[in-house]
């Protein structure tokens, strides 16, 4: 473990020193760790205020560091900085990034590509459908659903990317060693074995109201795009959604019965600018993820004859004629035919009339939303 980690940890404590004066007191000092032993006098030159200062004092008089990392470890997680090239790249791009993660379970690359889906704690039957089709759907695809493991939606779209075996991450308003709601203690495992928890809090801190509309902004900024599936008119989804918008991320909403209260935010949003979706492939083509998608299954799928894998290569979404096929492949007509008709039956092409072919790069069911 890094040894200027236990300096992270111990700002973390520290209330008062978000992540823009954090930034300030390293670069005034040159590391953090220089900050973090800095006296009184020396934080005032910098602008601190007392209030801070004090804050920073009491926390190192009273804080054994080398005992925060021990129980860190002993919780089985790992911390992730900001000056690490380990920290989420699309987090690390908005403003006011948290200068520390507490992280069970694991991120990968795959993870840049994450969609947050967010909406009430009290969905209707409307909105618990829309949410398990919608979220199956982009897990199917390889995307990452993000999420704050709250009742309702939250849970629904973790539960559902789990179950369609996806990854999943969710962003925790308290200490990474709490869960809330406690309902959610399986749940929370499961994500850290298949995805991961995170959390910007220390070490045995409780949930509470402030922190929420500030995890909000995790779960945006983790995300190329954010799915509002069911909510109100004070959802703290429109918050998440709000926070997307500033971090120039794209907001997407499932449309609402207008006499439903549940769905007043979604179609306020929708009002407002939200790209309205009705399916996975909305979502998809959006955000240019189709192309991505369709290749990634291409890849999966590649056969392993020979002459199928050369003919592939001439093949793209674009028809494309037999005889053309057959030419600049240099392979005969009829090698060229039995070939093509049982990559039909394997589903790697598809003829779409006039012997013209097509990869068959499907990008899964289409969930619409009657």
């Amino acid at each position: 473990m890094r040894d200027d980690l236990r300096y992270w940890v111990g700002f973390n404590r520290v209330s008062g020193i978000g992540p823009v004066r954090l930034r300030a007191l390293q670069e005034h000092f040159g590391g953090i760790d220089r900050a973090w032993h800095a006296s009184p006098e020396q934080l005032r030159a910098t602008g601190l205020d007392a209030r801070s200062i004090e804050a920073l004092v009491q926390v190192r008089q009273r804080l054994d560091l080398d005992a925060e990392l021990a129980r860190v470890e002993a919780a089985g997680l790992t911390l992730l900085t900001l000056d690490t090239p380990d920290y989420p790249r699309l987090l690390r791009e908005i403003d006011g990034p948290p200068p520390l993660l507490y992280v069970h379970g694991e991120l990968t690359e795959a993870d840049e590509m994450a969609v947050a889906v967010v909406g009430t704690r009290h969905p209707t039957h409307y909105g618990r459908e829309a949410t398990l089709r919608l979220v199956a759907g982009l897990a199917e695809q390889g995307i990452t659903i993000v999420s704050g493991l709250a009742y309702g939606i939250d849970t629904m779209a973790h539960t559902a990317a789990l179950a369609a075996g996806g990854r999943t991450i969710a962003v925790q308003g308290c200490g990474p060693d709490v869960v809330y709601p406690p309902s959610n203690t399986k749940l929370a495992a499961d994500i850290a074995r298949r995805g991961a928890l995170l959390s910007e809090h220390p070490l045995g801190t409780r949930p509470e109201g402030r922190h929420f509309p500030a995890r909000n902004r995790i779960v945006s900024g983790l995300s190329i795009a954010v799915l509002v599936v069911e909510a109100g008119q004070t959802s703290g989804a429109l918050i998440t959604a709000r926070m997307a918008g500033e971090q120039g991320r794209d907001v997407f909403a499932v449309p609402g019965n207008i006499f439903n209260p549940t769905a007043a935010g979604v179609n306020y949003l929708i009002q407002n600018g939200a790209k309205l979706v009705t399916s996975v492939a909305d979502i998809l083509e959006e955000l240019n993820l189709s192309s991505v998608v369709e290749q990634r299954a291409v890849q999966l799928a590649l056969p392993e004859d020979d002459t199928e894998r050369a003919l592939l290569g001439y093949l793209s979404a674009d028809p494309t004629h037999i005889d053309v096929i057959s030419r600049a492949a240099d392979l005969p007509l009829p090698t060229v035919s039995a070939t093509l008709a049982l990559m039909e039956l394997e589903g790697l092409v598809r003829q779409v009339g006039g012997m013209n072919y097509v990869t068959a790069r499907e990008v899964g069911p289409t969930y619409r939303v009657e």
